[in-house]
């Protein structure tokens, strides 16, 4: 014969089983549910990854369709810098023939100096 309290011991117990039971269950749900839901949020990622790389490669091909345009256009702005220098230096020649030998003449005598290497 058991007692009031070991009855009630034991029916406390049961229904704690059962809830344990159904938490058990619970988190398997829980658990499936957030796997379908990551693998959902993953796919959706991939898409936005896959996007922004093809947006990415476009953009790239764009550049450098420009690049060779932009070259050029650097190339030309170098080209009239050295001729307005060569269009400078003429006119310096022109206006003072014997400073601008005098500078050559300067200039070829240091290279030739330092060309020579005399220790």
């Amino acid at each position: 014969m058991m007692s009031e309290n070991t009855e009630a011991v034991k029916a406390n117990l049961g229904e704690a089983g059962t809830h344990l039971k159904q938490a058990a269950v619970a988190a398997g749900s829980a658990v499936k549910s957030a796997a379908g839901a990551a693998g959902d949020e993953l796919r959706v990622g991939k898409a936005q990854v896959k996007a922004e790389l093809a947006d990415s490669a476009v953009a790239g091909i764009s550049a450098a369709e420009h690049l060779g345009g932009a070259a050029g256009e650097q190339a030309n702005a170098l080209m009239d810098k050295g001729r307005d220098l060569l269009d400078s230096a003429a006119e310096l020649i022109r206006e003072r023939p014997l400073v601008a030998f005098g500078a050559a003449f300067a200039a070829g005598w240091i290279i030739s100096k330092l060309g020579r290497g005399d220790k």
